[in-house]
């Protein structure tokens, strides 16, 4: 049986557009949200922030879904909003944990996040798994933070982890592939946008730090793609030889094959982010993936009509995933996935 199916989405009508459906949720009002902040300590001394959705359950045991944000995303985001709300009038403890540096405060070291950076998400995954016990917990994410997710959980094996399964959105797969796409025609503007706010970030810490970079602002300012970017900042940053040496370890794509957690990958294929082919350039997923791809949703949009009203077909997707996972016996996870 084939893992990649079409996807239930029907855009709003008038509203199918890629670049529609990828700016429509930003013009949108965001979804009203209250929030506990935390701050998560990590092994090498810097920290994460978690937002906490208000009011959690008062049951322990309660369900408890994480959601992961994609570059230079967070709690304002539109679709953590969406998402994180669905969850939590699920009954769900909803959290998101920020990347380093993504959240109200910069981070302590020089280092900041990247595509692949799986160690604080399995040090958060595994204080959830001391906390809450007896918990269910599924965990999701939003474009980069799906990358990573993915990356995650196929690293861990399927009892590496206290998850009962893992969602993935919009996740750029194949990273060399979707810079290249991001460098061309319309999707240069979203290229551009990004880029400032991370160069924001970095030229904030060149007036506090030592910094182990060989530019100069000047130089900094003139990078104007991501392969320009992620070669002489994230990759030297992060330990990689280059941009290339980097998109390649990253990626999660090469590793669809080997994920033995449950997992649903939501997908648009018109996405201005990837390449309109990227799932035909992966391996085969394994029998524990399912990948659902849209004709239209353009990246992290899927703006549909229900009773007349605009909303997200994203967090209703989630919502549903959600809900099948809870029902799911709790002694079958406890056997399945084991805590790490």
């Amino acid at each position: 049986m084939s893992r990649i199916v079409p996807a239930d989405f029907r855009p709003a009508r008038g509203l199918s557009n890629r670049h529609v459906q990828t700016l429509l949720p930003r013009l949108r009002p965001l979804t009203t949200l209250a929030r506990d902040t935390e701050i998560l300590n990590l092994p090498d001394g810097d920290f994460v922030e978690l937002a906490w959705v208000r009011p959690a359950p008062m049951h322990e045991d309660a369900p408890v879904f994480v959601l992961f944000h994609g570059l230079e995303g967070g709690f304002d985001s539109p679709y953590a909003r969406e998402i994180l709300a669905a969850a939590s009038a699920l009954g769900w403890r909803a959290v998101m944990m920020h990347f380093r540096g993504c959240g109200q405060a910069p981070n302590r070291l020089p280092r900041a996040y990247h595509s692949g950076d799986t160690a604080d998400a399995y040090w958060f995954i595994g204080q959830l798994a001391r906390r809450y016990p007896r918990a269910i917990k599924v965990a999701a994410g939003v474009s980069l933070g799906g990358n990573m997710l993915l990356k995650l959980v196929a690293e861990q094996g399927g009892d590496g982890l206290d998850l009962a399964g893992a969602i993935a959105i919009s996740a750029p797969l194949d990273l060399a592939a979707c810079a290249d796409a991001l460098n061309r025609g319309f999707s240069r503007h979203y290229q551009r946008y990004l880029l400032k706010s991370l160069k924001l970030k970095i030229i904030a810490k060149m007036a506090t730090d030592t910094l182990p970079l060989s530019l100069s602002s000047y130089q900094l300012g003139r990078l104007d793609s991501f392969w320009a970017y992620d070669n002489e900042v994230t990759a030297p940053l992060h330990g990689f030889s280059s941009a290339s040496d980097y998109y390649r370890r990253a990626s999660a794509g090469r590793l669809v094959g080997d994920i033995e957690l449950p997992t649903l990958i939501l997908h648009a294929a018109d996405d201005p982010f990837m390449p309109g082919d990227m799932f035909e350039r992966l391996p085969t997923p394994s029998d524990a993936v399912r990948i659902e791809i849209a004709s239209h949703g353009g990246h992290v949009g899927f703006v549909e009509s229900r009773q007349g009203r605009l909303g997200s077909w994203m967090a209703r997707r989630v919502c549903r995933q959600l809900q099948d996972w809870a029902s799911v016996p709790r002694q079958l996870h406890v056997m399945t996935n084991r805590p790490g």
